[in-house]
């Protein structure tokens, strides 16, 4: 009976080191999510996880891709937009940890003020709701429109008063750096315009403050907070060294929670 004792001691051996550490797999934005989870990688693999990033281009993949249990995490919103997808969807989706700020700004190829816009001036603004009204009171923060409604649900109905007649589009984020040559000016989220090579501190006109409520969150499936390695992935995120790294690498232009 001893060799049987013995080929199943060896037997056990074997298939724990066949055993793989453990994996998250994350859907984000390229920049600058991807390159901050990039940062965090080799952090998470120092515990024995290892982080798989998936890079998304659009705002509706990756929450779609959590609830299908596609993705373990992602990476890529602020909280109006996962609460508007939530009732549009009925996701079962919760945030984990903020990580930074990316100011939306107001750029244009044609002026260099936004004093400089002319009665009737054509306005790019982000198609989603959240991001809409977002834009919307930066716009009216900077005096071209009040609203009636101040809120993070702001729309286009909420307009009280266009001294300026502006007229406005609704564009798909991912497209609005696309129609800087044909509009006015567009209301841009720091994420794309650095995908598009602006640089948010130089060629915004205007931009959003540090005090903003859009900050970006990683979003896990309900239910998921308590598992070991997210846990681990939260420590990072949270980390004084991360935050280090935010303010290096962007130097403003992503800024990151304090």
């Amino acid at each position: 009976m001893k060799w049987i004792y013995t080929l199943l001691v060896c037997a056990g051996f074997l298939a724990g080191c066949q055993q793989t550490q453990p994996t998250l797999k994350i859907a984000a934005s390229a920049m600058p999510h991807a390159e901050i989870l990039e940062w965090v990688k080799p952090k998470l693999n120092e515990q024995g996880i290892e982080l798989t990033i998936l890079v998304i281009d659009d705002y509706n993949t990756p929450n779609r891709a959590l609830a299908d249990h596609d993705v373990d995490l992602n990476f890529f919103q602020h909280l109006p937009f996962l609460e508007q997808q939530q009732h549009d969807f009925g996701y079962a989706l919760e945030p984990l940890v903020a990580v930074h700020i990316e100011p939306m700004g107001i750029y244009s190829r044609r002026y260099k003020s936004l004093g400089e816009l002319k009665d009737g001036s054509t306005v790019a603004l982000p198609a989603d709701p959240a991001n809409q009204a977002r834009a919307l009171l930066l716009l009216e923060r900077e005096g071209l429109i009040t609203l009636k409604d101040r809120s993070i649900h702001a729309s286009l109905q909420s307009i009280d008063r266009n001294s300026k007649h502006l007229t406005f589009h609704d564009v798909d984020s991912a497209l609005l750096t696309r129609t800087l040559e044909d509009v006015d000016a567009a209301a841009i989220t720091t994420n794309y315009a650095l995908q598009a090579g602006l640089n948010p501190l130089q060629d915004a006109l205007v931009m959003e403050q540090g005090d903003s409520p859009f900050a970006n969150w990683v979003v896990i499936r309900q239910g998921d907070a308590l598992r070991p390695e997210i846990q681990a992935f939260k420590e990072v995120l949270a980390s004084p060294e991360l935050k280090n790294f935010i303010l290096q690498k962007y130097h403003g232009a992503i800024l990151p929670i304090q």
